[in-house]
C-alpha cells in the first residue's frame, strides 16, 4: 500500500492536483470494460512538467523497492480494462486539454481534449482526422493514440497511426524527447546522443534488424490490428526511416507517457449518399458484402436488431442527439417500419456509404451499388437525404452507449467486441462463428464496420448468473482460437488491456511475445508504465477483478 507520506510528497512535488476521495477511487476503478481494479492515488496533471516529475518521482521509489506504478488515463472508454490500476492514475481530461496549435496543416494536442472538441478546431481548416471511434462524442485524443483507434472511415482512410506524425513523450526515467520520423542519418546521431532517448532508439533498432524475419512473420495481415506491440511499423526500410512514435501508437501507455501529438487529417468531401439494407440473416453477410466492396463506398456499417430495438424504445434519446423532434424523428422511420410490418426486425442493418465532391457523379455510382443488389432478396433503401443518414449514424454510434446505460438488469460484457478477419473469409468464417455464440445461448448485440470484416459483439449478461463469467470466457476463448485459425486478429481496434493481453501468445506465439517483453523491457525496465498490460498480463488477474456491480 501507498502511505501518507507518497501522498504528501506528490502534492509538493506537482502543479496540479492529487485526490484519494472515496468518490474519485470508486470512479476511476472502472472504464467500459467487464473489470474493476481501484487505484491508490489519483493525480491530475496540469502540465508535461508535472508529468515528468511524477515519473522520475515513481522511478526513484520504485529503485528503493517500493512497489509503485502509473497509469495514464483520458476519457475512460476504454473496453479492454486498459487504464486501469492498483497503484497511481494519472488523468489528463482536468488541465491536459488544450489544442495547442491548429492549422491547416496539423494539429498539436493534449491527451485529454476530447475528440469532439478537436474535429470542431480542426474543420474550421476543412479538415478532420478520420480514424476516430464510434465513441467520437465521448473519446479523448490520448485514448485514440494509446489504443491506434480506428473507425467507420477506416475502410478508405486507415487507422491513427497514419495520421500521428510527432509524439511529445516522457521516459521511464523522467526524460523527455520528440518522437518522429527519421532518416538514417538522422537515426546515426541520435543513437549517439548520452540520453534515453539515443539508448532506446539504439537497442529497438538493434533489435528490429536481428529480428526483422520472426517480425514481418508475424505481422498481422488483416486490415486493422490493435493487439500487441507496433514493432513491424517502426523501420520503413523502403524509404530508410526509422520512427519511434509507430510503436508508442497503439502501445496502452505501457512504454512512455504521450503529453501531446501532432496530428494531420483529410478534407472531408461535400456530399454523401447511403444504401442501406435490411438483412433477414448473418449468413447473408458472406455473401453481400464482397459485392458492395467492388463498388468502393467509403465505409460499410452495420447495428444488429437488438441494437435496432433498443433505440427505437429509446427513440427521446436518438431525437435529442439528432437535435430534433419526436414527431419528425418518427416520421423518418416509416421506411423502417414497413421492412419490419413487411418481414420482421431485420437482423442486421447495413450502412454503406459513398462521398465526393461531384453530386450527380456520386448519385450514379450509388444508384449502380443499389441495382447491383437487386439479385438479393433483401429489403434496401436509396438514402439521398443527409440529414436522414443522420438518424442510422446515430443509431450506430451510440449503440454501445444506449446498451451499457439503458437495460435494467443486464450489462454489456466486452469480450469478443473487436474480432478482425479477412472479409474474403466472411462466408466460412461467420457461420462457424454463429455456432459458437448459439452454443453458449448468451444474449448479444453485433454491430461494427463490416467493411473491414472487423465485428463488434456485444454479450449481455446478468452478472449474478451462476457459471456466467466461465461460460463468457469459454465461449471468448473459443472465438478468438476460430478467428487465430482464420488469420485474422483478436482485436482490431480496441487493444489488449487486462482481458486480450493473456491471449498474445496464442495469437503471435512465443517467438514475437518474446520480442515483445523485450519491446518493454528497453522502454520501461523497472515495469512503471501500466504494468502487465501487452506483456504479463494473467486470466487468473482478469478473473479475480470482474466488476460484480
Amino acid at each position: 500500500m501507498l502511505n501518507e507520506q507518497i501522498i504528501d510528497d506528490i502534492k509538493k512535488l506537482i502543479e496540479g492536483d492529487v485526490s484519494v476521495s472515496v468518490e474519485d477511487l470508486e470512479t476511476y476503478a472502472r472504464d467500459t470494460s467487464l473489470f474493476y481494479v481501484k487505484p491508490q492515488i489519483i493525480v491530475f496533471p496540469k502540465n508535461k512538467d508535472d508529468v515528468s516529475k511524477l515519473v522520475k518521482y515513481v522511478s526513484d521509489k520504485k529503485n528503493q523497492g517500493l512497489d509503485i506504478s502509473l497509469t495514464a488515463r483520458s476519457a475512460g472508454t476504454d473496453m479492454t480494462g486498459g487504464p486501469l490500476t492498483q497503484s497511481v492514475v494519472m488523468v489528463f481530461t482536468k488541465y491536459m486539454n488544450h489544442i495547442i496549435d491548429v492549422n491547416k496543416d496539423f494539429a498539436v494536442t493534449e491527451p485529454g481534449v476530447y475528440y469532439r472538441d478537436f474535429e470542431k478546431e480542426t474543420l474550421k481548416y476543412n479538415w478532420i482526422m478520420p480514424s476516430y471511434p464510434a465513441s467520437r462524442e465521448i473519446c479523448a485524443m490520448g485514448g485514440i493514440v494509446s489504443n491506434n483507434s480506428g473507425g467507420e472511415k477506416t475502410l478508405t482512410y486507415g487507422k491513427a497511426e497514419r495520421y500521428i506524425k510527432e509524439l511529445d513523450v516522457v521516459f521511464a526515467n523522467g526524460e523527455t524527447d520528440t518522437l518522429k520520423a527519421l532518416n538514417l542519418e538522422e537515426l546515426e546521431k541520435k543513437m549517439k546522443e548520452n540520453t534515453e532517448s539515443g539508448r532506446i532508439h539504439k537497442e529497438i533498432f538493434k533489435l528490429v534488424e536481428e529480428n526483422k524475419e520472426i517480425i514481418q512473420k508475424y505481422k498481422p495481415t488483416v486490415t486493422k490490428n490493435s493487439s500487441g506491440y507496433y514493432v513491424w511499423n517502426v523501420f520503413d526500410r523502403e524509404n530508410d526511416i526509422f520512427d519511434l512514435s509507430k510503436i508508442i501508437v497503439g502501445s496502452q501507455g505501457t512504454l512512455a507517457m504521450v503529453t501531446s501529438a501532432k496530428i494531420t487529417g483529410v478534407a472531408p468531401k461535400k456530399h454523401s449518399r447511403m444504401l442501406v439494407i435490411f438483412l433477414k440473416s448473418f449468413h447473408d453477410l458472406g455473401a453481400i458484402v464482397p459485392e458492395l466492396l467492388k463498388h468502393k463506398p467509403e465505409t460499410v456499417e452495420s447495428y444488429d436488431e437488438h441494437t435496432f430495438k433498443i433505440a427505437m424504445k429509446f427513440l427521446p434519446d436518438i431525437a435529442k442527439k439528432m437535435g430534433g423532434s419526436m414527431i419528425s424523428l418518427g416520421l423518418q422511420f416509416i421506411p423502417e417500419m414497413f421492412a419490419v410490418l413487411t418481414g420482421g426486425v431485420p437482423k442486421l442493418i447495413l450502412m454503406a456509404e459513398w462521398t465526393g465532391d461531384d453530386e450527380e457523379e456520386l448519385k450514379k455510382i450509388v444508384k449502380t451499388a443499389y441495382e447491383d443488389m437487386h439479385r438479393f432478396p433483401f429489403e434496401k433503401e436509396m438514402i439521398e437525404d443527409e440529414h436522414e443518414a443522420k438518424k442510422y449514424w446515430t443509431f450506430r454510434r451510440e449503440s454501445f452507449n444506449l446498451l451499457r446505460s439503458k437495460l435494467k438488469g443486464y450489462r454489456t460484457a466486452p469480450t469478443v467486441d473487436d474480432l478482425c478477419v479477412h472479409a474474403k473469409d466472411l462466408p466460412e468464417y461467420l457461420p462457424k462463428l454463429q455456432e459458437i455464440f448459439d452454443k453458449y445461448k448468451l444474449t448479444y448485440t453485433i454491430a461494427g464496420h463490416i467493411g473491414d470484416a472487423n465485428f463488434h459483439i456485444i454479450p449481455l449478461i446478468d452478472i449474478k448468473q451462476k457459471d456466467i463469467i466461465s461460460d463468457l470466457y469459454k465461449m471468448m476463448e473459443e472465438a478468438y482460437d476460430l478467428t487465430i485459425s482464420f488469420g485474422g486478429t483478436i482485436s482490431g481496434e480496441h487493444n489488449d488491456g487486462i482481458l486480450r493481453t493473456p491471449y498474445l501468445e496464442k495469437m503471435f506465439g512465443s517467438e514475437m511475445e518474446n520480442i515483445f517483453k523485450q519491446i518493454k523491457n528497453i522502454f520501461d525496465p523497472q515495469n512503471i508504465f501500466n504494468p502487465n498490460k501487452k506483456v504479463n498480463g494473467t486470466k487468473e488477474f482478469a478473473l479475480s477483478h470482474i466488476d460484480s456491480k
